[in-house]
């Protein structure tokens, strides 16, 4: 008698299954938790550019000087005929 083959689970459009079973009961706490402070936001950076910098101290003052150099954002104008209202 020959055994019914396993039905594999089915893959969206990415080629991401749809369903994954996860065994929590081995997680580990996360070890850089404890480095973060509030406000702090995790980029992932691809290899080749995190490459280039030795440290986030670097990745930071690349960006400030970027942002520095970034014209100043002004209020975008109202459309004609738009007015506020008074109270």
């Amino acid at each position: 008698m020959s055994k019914t083959p396993r039905r594999t689970p089915r893959a969206d459009s990415n080629g991401i299954r749809t369903e994954y079973t996860f065994d929590y009961s081995e997680a580990k706490p996360n070890r850089f938790a404890g480095q973060m402070t509030r406000g702090v936001v995790a980029v992932v950076l691809e290899p080749d550019v995190a490459s280039v910098f030795g440290s986030s101290a670097q990745v930071n003052a690349l960006l400030r000087s970027v942002i520095s150099a970034l014209p100043s954002k002004k209020q975008p104008a109202r459309a004609r005929g738009q007015r506020r209202k008074a109270g």
